[in-house]
Order: C-alpha cells, then sequence, then structure tokens
C-alpha cells in the first residue's frame, strides 16, 4: 500500500492519499485513516466529510471492485472545504443516484449518493485512464 501525506503549507492546505485493497476492511480503514488526517489538520467538524468519504469509498468496493486492484481515497483541504475524491479500476460503472424503477416500490441501490449530495457542494465522476474518480467537495 502507497501513502502519500503532506502538511498544510499555511492555515488552510495539505493533502493526503492512501491506496487500500477493495474489501470491506478496506473501505473502513479509508474512513478511519481519513477521520485522523483531518484531526491532524487541526479540524473539529468533520462529520459530514467522514460519511462522505465511508459512502465513496464502500460504493468503490462494493461496485467499482476489480479483483487484485486497489482504490484510493484522497483528500485535499483548502480555504474551508476538503475535497474528496476516491478513485477505483472499473470506468464503465459511473455512480448513479437511486430511481424508482417501478412506482411505488423504491431502489435497491444508490440512496448513499443522495447523502453525498446533501452533505456536499459539490460532486462529480472523472474518467481515468484505468477506471473513474468520484469527487465531492464538503465544508469543514
Amino acid at each position: 500500500m502507497k501513502t502519500e501525506t503532506t502538511t498544510p503549507t499555511g492555515e488552510f492546505g495539505g493533502e493526503f492519499a492512501h491506496r487500500l485493497s477493495s474489501t470491506r476492511r478496506g473501505a473502513r480503514l479509508a474512513r478511519l485513516l481519513a477521520v485522523q488526517q483531518m484531526r491532524d489538520w487541526g479540524l473539529t467538524d468533520t462529520d459530514a466529510a467522514e460519511l462522505v468519504v465511508a459512502e465513496l469509498a464502500n460504493n468503490a468496493v462494493t461496485h467499482g471492485r476489480v479483483p487484485g486492484r486497489d482504490f484510493e481515497v484522497r483528500l485535499a483541504l483548502e480555504d474551508g472545504h476538503v475535497r474528496v475524491e476516491v478513485s477505483d479500476a472499473r470506468g464503465e460503472r459511473e455512480p448513479q443516484p437511486a430511481s424508482v424503477a417501478v412506482p411505488g416500490r423504491p431502489a435497491e441501490s444508490g440512496h448513499g449518493l443522495f447523502l453525498v449530495a446533501a452533505l456536499s457542494t459539490a460532486w462529480g465522476v472523472r474518467s481515468r485512464s484505468v477506471g473513474k474518480t468520484v469527487w465531492a467537495t464538503v465544508i469543514v
């Protein structure tokens, strides 16, 4: 596993990146490492960012898993917000918010993206040469 960590360069600033195995344990560790990094940066109100990391990491290991390939979590601290990025190796499966497939019967997945949208000021997906990155910006 590869870790890159930089310390803040001023009042705001810093970056953290870590590759983890595409397992439920890896998703849990992503959340724990992100929380610790935000504490190291001196942030105290990190609940929203923590939930966003947890949801995106869970999605990466559930829907973006490619056997033998890791996923990566990256945090960037800038001017009062944290940018959360989670990259996985499955580019053909972009996240989709839940939709109602049958009237009166809710979709079985996709509800976590509503949480991401509610807790972040913006979120999206961008392609990579291998896979995709799902990102969200959260005020801290």
